[in-house]
């Protein structure tokens, strides 16, 4: 009786050869295939199926499982590490084989996967393996998945803003960044100075670790407890889920920026920045750089003000921006903006509506967090959220040198931010207003934005080759959840 209830919720139930082995298999309607091959197997379908081909009698499912699973969720001895694995069924009679191929296939379709997709590799990244890694270990798992794709390598800085500002979106169902961060950064900024950015900002976005930070997609996995690997990564792409994120405005004048990793000023943009002339130090030079960027330690001088976020209201003092020219802060939603322009122009949030609280410095640094992770072994803001509408914000002023080296070891796993030298809070909005350093008054700093130099001060590293804007006073602004990623589940 146990089965026949059962049977009553099934798609299928059928005797059918399972890599040579006539057994009873059923295929229910949660997405679950099971059958007995020596012991009892389970495939989830919804996360474990890429897709299947048919030749002959013959139907190949190809799958990447974690685990054989026996039912009533025993492992079986040799199910251990994860891995691509086919499993060949072959239905005994031809009315059979065309069921099994129709239903197996109007699962996949109602998971709303992705069939098509244009991949951007960055060859100049990281340690330039990006070419590589895509035949050797991406490209395997989209053919076994069917999914077809169009492949363009960049040739030169923001060639991967030119190629998403002039995509023919409707030819496919998501962009995919074989890269650091940096190319998502240029596929989002391009998306959003298009005349259709309000339809572009839907275009789901994937990431393959293939840079030195890697920290949007190390967030993504690490989101879900999964390790940061190419193999998650593209697994994340092939089942199509998706999650909202908070794109950051970056505002001077009529120069505008858009980012969804971070800012940093003071240690962590100058670390970050000053550190390329170690380059062939390899991954090395930022540890080096820390060391010595501490051991002379710089302070700056300046201000930031800010709209805190609910429960966050206590800290700094009271202050009144309006005097800022530019700040066009009107607070509407997204779908009740009438934007004139042809490409977005960022949120709209009422200057005068907004209670506004101000930090003096100096500053040892200022870093500006969208997800937890600025690189793979640096979580920076743990409590950030993909689509919570605000922007993670650590501040430090002072700190004694060997306490700050301490502080910088523990960025590792987050708990960096329960120092007592380390402010760390939400904001809705921030009004920056770099200076210059503390006895050094004729030197400035640096201002980056996920790996982009929006501003060098100065004497700064580099001064000649300037940035995206002048190290003058710049208003961030977030507007929630206004690009789309694939998110593992």
């Amino acid at each position: 009786m146990e089965m026949e209830g059962e049977a009553e919720s099934l798609s299928l139930f059928e005797r059918v050869r399972v890599n040579g082995i006539l057994t009873p298999a059923t295929l229910s309607s949660d997405g679950k295939l099971r059958w007995t091959e020596n012991r009892k197997r389970c495939l989830n379908l919804d996360k474990e199926l890429l897709g299947f081909t048919v030749e002959g009698s013959k139907i190949t499912i190809r799958a990447f499982v974690e685990n054989w699973i026996v039912l009533h969720c025993v492992v079986c001895d040799e199910a251990k590490g994860q891995g691509r694995r086919d499993i060949v069924l072959e239905p005994l009679t031809e009315e059979s084989h065309q069921l099994w191929c129709q239903k197996l296939q109007e699962y996949i379709d109602s998971l709303d996967r992705p069939k098509r997709l244009f991949i951007i590799v960055n060859p100049f990244g990281g340690k330039r393996s990006a070419t590589k890694l895509f035949h050797d270990e991406v490209k395997p798992l989209l053919v076994a998945a069917n999914i077809e794709y169009s492949l363009q390598e960049t040739q030169y800085q923001l060639h991967a803003k030119e190629m998403a500002q002039t995509l023919d979106l409707s030819k496919y169902d998501g962009i995919v960044c074989v890269s650091g961060d940096g190319i998502l950064v240029e596929v989002v900024n391009g998306l959003l100075q298009r005349e259709d950015w309000e339809v572009a900002r839907k275009m789901p976005l994937g990431m393959i670790p293939a840079g030195t930070g890697n920290g949007m997609i190390k967030s993504v996995l690490d989101s879900v407890g999964d390790p940061c690997s190419v193999t998650n990564a593209v697994l994340t792409v092939i089942r199509g889920h998706r999650v909202s994120l908070d794109v950051a405005t970056i505002l001077q004048g009529e120069t505008k920026f858009f980012s969804v990793l971070m800012l940093a000023w003071g240690l962590v943009a100058d670390i970050d920045i000053e550190s390329e002339q170690y380059r062939w130090m390899g991954s090395t030079r930022l540890d080096f750089y820390a060391l010595l960027r501490i051991m002379r330690l710089r302070k700056y001088s300046g201000r930031i003000s800010f709209v805190p976020a609910p429960g966050f209201e206590a800290h700094g003092m009271p202050c009144n921006v309006s005097g800022h020219g530019k700040l066009d802060l009107r607070n509407q939603s997204l779908e009740e903006v009438k934007v004139q322009q042809q490409s977005y122009q960022g949120p709209m949030v009422s200057l005068d509506d907004l209670e506004w609280r101000a930090i003096d410095g100096p500053f040892v640094g200022i870093w500006l967090h969208n997800v937890p992770w600025g690189s793979e072994d640096a979580m920076a803001a743990p409590n950030a959220k993909f689509a919570d509408g605000f922007l993670d914000l650590v501040v430090i002023k002072d700190c004694p040198n060997l306490s700050l080296l301490a502080l910088m070891s523990k960025l590792n796993d987050g708990s960096h931010v329960k120092s007592p030298y380390v402010l760390y809070l939400k904001v809705k909005a921030l009004l920056l207003e770099p200076g210059q350093r503390v006895n050094e008054p004729t030197k400035g700093g640096i201002i980056d934005s996920d790996g982009e130099v929006l501003a060098r001060g100065e004497g700064t590293y580099k001064y000649e080759q300037g940035g995206l804007m002048a190290y003058a006073p710049m208003q961030i602004t977030v507007d929630q959840g206004l690009a789309t990623l694939f998110f593992p589940r």
